[in-house]
C-alpha cells in the first residue's frame, strides 16, 4: 500500500453529499462522475476504501506522474498529489512548474520549464536540480510556494462562487498547512 495514498484517503474521510458541493455524492473523495468513469455503479455511500484507493491511486498518483516526484521528495510528491485530489491534478502540476522557473530566473541552473501541467522529463530533471542546489530548505520552501498557489485558488474559486465559503475554511485548515 501507498502511504501517500493513505494519507489522503485519512483526509477525505467517508461520505458526504453536501448540496453546496459542485462534485456531488463524494466518498473517499471520489466524486460519482469519477467513480462512474472508473466503471462503479453502486451507490456512492457504499464504494470502499479499497475501490477509492484504486481510483487516486490511477488517475492522481500515476495518471500525473506524481509516483514519479516521490523518487525526489515524499512530501513534495504528497503535497502535489494531495492538492491534485482536491482540486485535479493539473493544477498543482502547473504550480510546481511555475514555481520552478521563477526559483531558477537568475541562477539559470536549469531551462526553463513550459508550464503545461505535465510532469515530464524536464520537470523532474528540473526539481531534481532544484533540491540538489537548494537541498532541505529549498524543499521546504517549494512547499510553501505549493501551499501559497493551492491557498490562492481556494480564495479565487471563493470570489467567483459564493456558496463556496462554506468550504474554504476547511480547504484551507485541512489542505493548506505551512511545513
Amino acid at each position: 500500500m501507498n502511504p501517500i495514498i493513505d494519507g489522503i484517503l485519512n483526509i477525505e474521510g467517508s461520505y458526504v453529499d453536501n448540496p453546496a458541493d459542485r462534485g456531488g455524492p463524494t466518498n473517499w473523495g471520489i466524486t460519482e462522475s469519477t467513480a462512474r468513469a472508473h466503471g462503479y455503479r453502486g451507490a456512492m455511500k457504499d464504494l470502499t476504501r479499497d475501490e477509492a484507493y484504486n481510483i487516486l491511486e490511477r488517475d492522481y498518483w500515476l495518471a500525473p506522474g506524481f509516483d514519479k516526484i516521490a523518487g525526489l521528495s515524499l512530501s513534495i510528491a504528497f503535497e502535489l498529489c494531495d492538492a491534485g485530489t482536491n482540486v485535479g491534478p493539473a493544477h498543482p502540476s502547473r504550480w510546481l512548474q511555475r514555481w520552478l522557473n521563477t526559483f531558477n530566473r537568475t541562477a539559470k541552473k536549469y531551462p526553463d520549464l513550459t508550464v503545461d501541467g505535465v510532469i515530464g522529463e524536464r520537470t523532474l530533471e528540473a526539481l531534481k536540480i532544484y533540491l540538489d542546489w537548494r537541498g532541505k530548505e529549498g524543499e521546504s520552501v517549494l512547499l510553501q510556494a505549493l501551499n501559497c498557489s493551492q491557498g490562492e485558488y481556494y480564495l479565487s474559486i471563493t470570489e467567483k462562487r459564493e456558496v463556496n465559503e462554506e468550504f474554504i475554511y476547511g480547504w484551507m485548515r485541512e489542505r493548506v498547512k505551512i511545513v
